[in-house]
């Protein structure tokens, strides 16, 4: 089995759809929505200090168990082209399980 983690920079409504493609796959085992777990530290003297980051898409992680290699480049493939009709950017990241 394994683990492709996917970051994607885009909206909320971005991730739900790749979201809702992948779970659609055959073969995929599970998706779920992984936490940010690096803190981000704001310099106090930087000159965008105390704006708001809410402004443009955000950064979210999904990670796929996909059953077999096959799978799993079904789901780059499928992200891919899906990302290119959102106008979304999504990075890949796999580990062999």
């Amino acid at each position: 089995m394994s683990t492709l983690r996917l970051r994607i920079t885009g909206t909320e409504d971005d991730v739900r759809a790749i979201n809702n493609l992948l779970q659609s796959l055959e073969g995929i085992e599970r998706v779920e929505e992984i936490d940010d777990l690096m803190p981000h530290l704001d310099d106090e003297d930087s000159s965008s200090a105390g704006l708001s980051d809410d402004e443009g898409p955000g950064t979210h992680e999904l990670e796929v168990e996909a059953g077999n290699e096959d799978t799993t480049q079904k789901v780059r493939d499928a992200v891919q082209q899906l990302a290119r009709d959102l106008e979304v950017f999504v990075e890949f990241e796999e580990d062999e399980g």
